[in-house]
């Protein structure tokens, strides 16, 4: 019986797969991936099969870790780097060649390329470096791969090398403490090479090549995520919405990239920092894409600045994009959104600071507006809080201010509605220039509150800044900050007011402006707040609004604008104050000086006022009287209906003869006010013995440094800058960082000196003579209004009296300041008729009889440089008559 012989099936060609290598696990492992569909592919692990590279460290401490399980066997990182930088994000064909029913591990070949025939295979590659030992106990043909094993161990390649303990890595698994890792790498790119995502804005990674093993969480981000359980494993459970998506994004750029981490802050013993690959920074991809937001917290740290990332979330949110599917614009920014061009960024001068997050601005059109500064919080009243509201007002009133609106915060029950805005002056942002020296703190908002400074993430910056110097509010001891509040009390005030009038003029700044004439002041030198009225003037009331205080009280007529002019020129700002007497109610009566100008003399001219007939018993009646006739002639205001009765003011000396009585001087100084310091000649001797006694004084017995410090009125020796010699000096003004201003009494020019530059005078007979330096002004004369013009007659008066002797003769009196005119010694040309004939100087039209003959010849001189249109005339006529139907007058 015979059989035929059946024929053997023919064997079945073997099923090929394709995939992305997302991760090689080492240097005969890997995971491949499939395409992404609605959502993260499916993966599988692949064994190259019939080889065995050499084993990568694990994290000690894994379950069922061992102990040498922190260390690589020799060239076990090369092997898997080979892999890594070979395959990874490519795409490859694999071949499935068994799988071990127990373990479920499949075994393969990879190829990388379309095809097992064009593409090349990856497990010879890893033979031929010698990476991988070729197992010889399979059933496989493994003939090719032993030919190329025997290659590599020719050539001493890989493994099969010398010194394999020059090949293991050194790794540092735990960081026990992260800020000196900070300290050591902050705010420098690093290479690294990303080994797993935890999730889509944290990952670890190894620092190469100082093989640190690091957990980052990416700066001013935060992705979805999955809370972990007891066991340390991801809970299904606390899964957050778009937690796998994000971390697939993640995932498919980064790990296990070439990639530079840029360390920028510490949490807990996680870095926190930047991703840098070459394609960008993966955060502003993460936002774009609504796969993460914003947090504030590490926004600050972000190297480069914070305004791409809140861009790129902002992107997402109008798109809605992901996480940001049920996204609604709040009602407060469609209400910022609802504003006109013109009131969501304009331009306005700062004329009161509320506190130190709160202006008032006056806009173009002279309306008011008050604002305040997005996102940050004020100190409460305390030496900050005074500080902070000090600092602003110093910085802003007066000035114009950019501001650009933010938000708009409703009323509520307790506060009216509030114009959160950006204020910046001189391209500085106001709020950021508080927080950043701990004046302010910044507001924390929930992550979807978008109401917040268009400029929050340099806020944020700036309070860490501050923190890190313990400046401000976040200093370790803050002071308290005393005022004493001297209003309404008579009995303190009394005692208060012979200190002012013998301080002289005294630094105040105006707190409140009650009316045209009536102030509160604060006295810094003595934190004292105290009531000012001004003194040798009567001026309108204004009206007052009811309250609990009283019923409303009507004001007079023009009390109003007497009110806003005084408020427009004074509040908050730094003035000089004299103080020449008080009243029953312990309200101090005076003088008031916002530069150089006197309020009541300026309020009279302005017809906002009288001259009351106290004045007279004042150094101050002359120009007083001289502004009330102008007020009159314009019939001002409150003289709109005066009749001119032709009276004309009583000169001081009306004697028809002008009294020639001529010294001879030097001119040593010209002030801006056009008044001159001169020495007399016959005076010359004696200065310079008292020079030479004080000199030789204070060199024999030097100063010690420290010693003396000087005060505001005090009288001491000074060096001048300009020669480094010693001069009689008197103390002005105590200025920031040890400078004092000082006048040198015997010439009186002025100076800010160092206070070690000072000392006591020696007790030598000499120095207690008076100043040998004189001031006078200039008779008949007065400087144009014009700046530029004043620094031109300033000029041509100090060149004319550089060198030489002038004639000088006392005309007259005012004020307690003795008018003059020069004349040169040797020309006997007058000096101020001379500035008048050139065009520099206006004349003075004084009335007294005995100076008519002097005045008409300064009238000639200016008719002459008039015609000749010469400097102030030269576009014609500018006396204060005929210019102020053009504006140039006040």
């Amino acid at each position: 019986m015979s059989t035929a012989n059946t024929p053997a099936a023919p064997a079945q060609p073997p099923q090929l797969f394709k995939g992305i290598v997302k991760q090689a696990l080492s240097g005969d492992s890997i995971i491949i991936r499939g395409q992404p569909k609605g959502g993260p592919p499916p993966e599988r692990q692949l064994n190259f099969s019939n080889i065995t590279a050499p084993r990568l460290a694990r994290r000690p401490g894994g379950p069922g870790g061992k102990a040498d399980d922190g260390k690589d066997e020799p060239w076990a990182w090369e092997s898997r780097e080979f892999v890594r930088k070979k395959l990874v994000g490519k795409e490859v064909t694999f071949v499935v060649d068994y799988k071990v029913p127990a373990s479920g591990r499949e075994y393969g070949t990879v190829y990388l390329g379309k095809d097992t025939e064009t593409g090349e295979n990856v497990t010879e590659d890893i033979v031929r470096e010698g990476l991988a030992a070729v197992r010889k106990e399979g059933k496989s043909d493994v003939t090719k791969l032993i030919e190329l094993e025997e290659q590599a161990k020719s050539a001493g390649r890989g493994r099969w090398g010398a010194d394999p303990e020059k090949h293991i890595r050194d790794i540092i698994w735990t960081i026990d403490n992260p800020r000196q890792l900070l300290d050591k790498f902050g705010r420098k790119p690093v290479s690294a090479v990303v080994e797993h995502v935890r999730d889509g804005s944290t990952v670890r990674a190894f620092l190469v090549p100082s093989f640190h093993y690091v957990t980052l969480m990416m700066s001013g981000i935060r992705s979805p995520g999955v809370k972990l359980d007891a066991e340390g494993k991801p809970d299904p459970a606390s899964k957050e919405p778009f937690s796998e998506e994000a971390k697939f994004f993640t995932e498919s750029r980064l790990l296990q990239r070439d990639v530079e981490i840029i360390v920028e802050s510490v949490n807990n013993a996680n870095l926190v920092g930047s991703i840098i690959h070459p394609n960008g920074n993966i955060a502003e991809l993460l936002l774009k894409d609504g796969f993460a937001r914003c947090i504030d917290w590490s926004m600050g740290f972000v190297t480069g600045g914070a305004e791409k990332l809140r861009a790129a979330e902002k992107f997402a949110k109008e798109k809605k994009l992901r996480i940001w599917k049920d996204y609604t614009v709040s009602a407060a920014n469609n209400t910022t959104a609802s504003l006109k061009a013109k009131d969501k960024e304009f331009v306005g001068t700062v004329t009161e600071c509320v506190n130190a997050d709160a202006l008032v601005v006056r806009l173009a059109d002279g309306s008011l507006k008050k604002i305040f500064l997005a996102s940050i919080r004020p100190p409460r009243p305390s030496e900050q809080g005074e500080k902070a509201r000090e600092s602003l007002r110093k910085k802003l009133i007066g000035r114009k201010v950019q501001v650009s609106v933010d938000y708009i915060q409703p009323a509520s029950q307790t506060f009216p509605e509030k114009i959160c805005s950006t204020v910046k002056h001189e391209g500085v942002n106001i709020a950021e220039a508080l927080v950043s020296k701990g004046y302010a703190t910044v507001v924390r908002y929930r992550q979807d509150d978008d109401q917040r400074a268009s400029e929050y993430d340099a806020l944020l910056a700036a309070e860490a800044k501050a923190q890190k110097g313990l400046k401000g509010l976040h200093g370790k001891d803050i002071p308290v900050h005393h005022v004493v509040d001297l209003s309404g009390d008579a009995a303190k005030s009394k005692l208060f007011l012979p200190y002012l009038q013998r301080a002289g003029k005294i630094s105040a700044v105006v707190e409140y402006v009650a009316s045209g004439s009536r102030l509160r002041l604060y006295v810094p030198r003595e934190t004292r707040l105290i009531t000012f009225l001004l003194a040798g003037i009567s001026c309108p009331r204004a009206g007052r609004a009811g309250g609990p205080s009283g019923p409303p009280v009507e004001g007079e007529p023009f009390g109003e604008e007497a009110l806003l002019f005084t408020k427009d020129l004074c509040h908050q700002r730094e003035v000089e104050i004299e103080v020449d007497s008080i009243d029953k109610a312990g309200n101090f009566i005076g003088f008031l000086f916002i530069e150089n100008k006197n309020l009541s003399v300026a309020l009279v001219e302005e017809g906002l006022a009288t001259v009351h007939f106290s004045a007279e018993r004042t150094q101050y009646n002359r120009p007083l009287q001289i502004a009330e006739g102008n007020a009159k002639g314009r019939r001002a205001k409150v003289w709109q209906n005066y009749e001119d009765t032709k009276d004309e003011i009583k000169p001081e000396d009306d004697k028809t003869e002008r009294k020639v009585d001529q010294k001879p001087v030097v001119v040593t100084e010209i002030t801006p006010e056009l008044h001159v310091f001169v020495q007399f000649t016959d005076d010359g001797d004696k200065l310079e013995a008292l020079m030479n006694d004080l000199r030789r004084e204070l060199n024999e017995k030097p100063p010690m440094t420290g010693a003396y410090t000087p005060k505001k009125g005090d009288l001491c020796a000074a060096r001048y800058s300009g020669d480094g010699q010693w001069y009689r000096a008197r103390v002005e003004k105590t200025l920031p960082d040890g400078e004092v201003a000082v006048v040198f009494m015997d010439y009186g020019n002025r100076e800010n000196v160092k206070g070690s530059k000072c000392a006591t005078l020696p007790a030598i007979p000499a120095v207690s003579v008076s100043p040998f330096a004189k001031e006078y002004a200039l008779a008949c004369v007065n400087l144009p209004t014009d700046e530029d013009m004043i620094a031109d007659a300033l000029y041509a008066l100090r060149h004319d009296t550089a060198d030489g002797v002038f004639l000088l003769n006392i005309e007259y009196k005012t004020g307690g300041l003795d008018y003059i005119t020069l004349a040169d010694k040797t020309t006997k040309e007058d000096i101020a008729q001379n500035l008048v004939k050139e065009g520099f100087l206006l004349v003075d039209n004084r009335k007294e009889r005995r100076l008519q003959k002097l005045v008409k010849d300064y009238q000639a001189a200016e008719k002459e440089a008039k015609t000749k249109h010469l400097n102030i005339w030269q576009y014609g006529d500018i006396t204060e008559d005929d210019a102020r139907e053009f504006g140039m007058g006040r």
